[in-house]
């Protein structure tokens, strides 16, 4: 299996199977996304996701919702991930059945230095074994 963000990005994490999957390596993972939003690269993140991320969210859509939430706070200072969590859906929809990871940071940014803001970024395995970025939600 292996874990792909975006095409562009450099290199793909492999991961044993589903069922065994390395938190460290989602973790990893999750810190690129994020990383590609620190980097205005939002597009290129939607370009890669899941189809079931790209049905929920048209790409002008997904890039607008997340510059909208990121804006304001400004860079980010200091980042920690605190919890990988694993999920099973089922869903009508091929698209968004399935297991999906999730992996949440505590972040400081410059423009709110006194509070710790949450940024959940998740994966979805889709039925080809690939694991793709699903979803990026500030808490």
């Amino acid at each position: 299996m292996k874990l792909l963000l975006a095409a562009s990005l450099a290199g793909w994490l492999g991961l044993a199977a589903a069922q065994d999957v390395e938190p460290s390596d989602m973790v990893r993972g999750g810190l690129q996304a994020i990383q590609m939003i620190d980097q205005a690269k939002v597009g290129e993140l939607w370009d890669g996701a899941a189809a079931g991320a790209r049905k929920r969210a048209p790409r002008a859509d997904f890039i607008g919702q997340v510059t909208k939430a990121r804006s304001p706070l400004g860079a980010a200072q200091q980042r920690t991930w605190v919890a990988v969590n694993r999920q099973v859906v089922n869903d009508a929809d091929a698209d968004l059945t399935g297991q999906y990871v999730s992996v949440e940071y505590e972040t400081r940014f410059a423009n709110k230095p006194a509070a710790m803001v949450r940024e959940l970024v998740s994966f979805h395995l889709e039925r080809d074994g690939v694991w793709r970025f699903s979803g990026y939600v500030l808490r």
